[in-house]
């Protein structure tokens, strides 16, 4: 029977307590968990490290990745072609109309875009006109060409303005289509609307008169099925109607 008394500082037998290395005891370690200890962590989860949490990259392992579904519930693994661009509804193309892709509304006719050019070149060559008709002689081919000349660069630069603020020029607004980009439907932004400009004037005026923008409009004739003009296939633009 032995005669250890816990509370007595000496060991048994007044031997001295020995500070020689012992090999550790299975579960003295600092990280070990005893086998029969209970877990609040489910059967099968990750435990401990900081690589074992979900945090890093906003996920879990096994679990869908971020975003992976949309706010109904959806799984966003679905085909983006089933749905419809952006911009193809109230904040760009507007109610969803008869153009070839959801949420486009209708192609803008050709009588209406012949109307609103018409109207657009007559004014332009107006505005040439009255600012020329001072200094030369209209009756003279020189007079004629300055003319021609000034309401060319007074209608590219008055196209590319108007064009990058709502999609509409004057004639455009007076007939109720309007210039949109082909993605989204959103106003022509400030590149797409000076090359739009510059691809339908410059043509015309440096070589082919109104033989360019006979090319260029029976080009868009054909074009299916955005009915794109060379004008519009080089800014990636389309023309819709305004009307609901």
């Amino acid at each position: 029977m032995s005669t250890y008394d816990p509370s007595n500082p000496e060991p048994e037998k007044g031997g001295k307590p020995s500070f020689d290395k012992q090999p550790p005891r299975p579960g003295d370690g600092p990280y070990d968990t005893p086998s029969d200890a209970p877990s609040d962590a489910p059967s099968g989860a990750p435990s401990g490290g900081e690589a074992d949490r979900p945090g890093a990259y906003g996920g879990t392992y096994g679990g869908p990745p971020p975003g992976a579904y949309g706010q109904d519930g959806h799984q966003s693994g679905q085909n983006p072609y089933d749905q419809p661009p952006p911009g193809y509804g109230p904040a760009g193309y507007g109610t969803p109309g008869a153009g070839p892709v959801p949420g486009m509304p209708a192609i803008g006719a050709w009588p209406r875009r012949i109307l609103a050019r018409l109207i657009d070149y007559l004014l332009m060559q107006a505005i040439g006109v009255a600012v020329v008709a001072p200094f030369v002689d209209l009756g003279t081919r020189n007079g004629e060409a300055s003319a021609f000349w000034l309401a060319a660069l007074i209608y590219l630069v008055y196209e590319a303005l108007m064009l990058s603020r709502d999609g509409q020029t004057l004639g455009k607004k007076a007939v109720k289509i309007r210039a949109a980009m082909l993605i989204d439907g959103n106003p022509p932004t400030q590149s797409a609307a000076w090359t739009r400009a510059a691809v339908y004037i410059l043509p015309a005026v440096l070589c082919c008169a109104g033989l360019w923008w006979i090319v260029d409009g029976v080009f868009g004739v054909f074009d299916k099925p955005y009915r794109q003009c060379i004008h519009d296939k080089a800014a990636k633009t389309v023309v819709v109607t305004t009307e609901i």
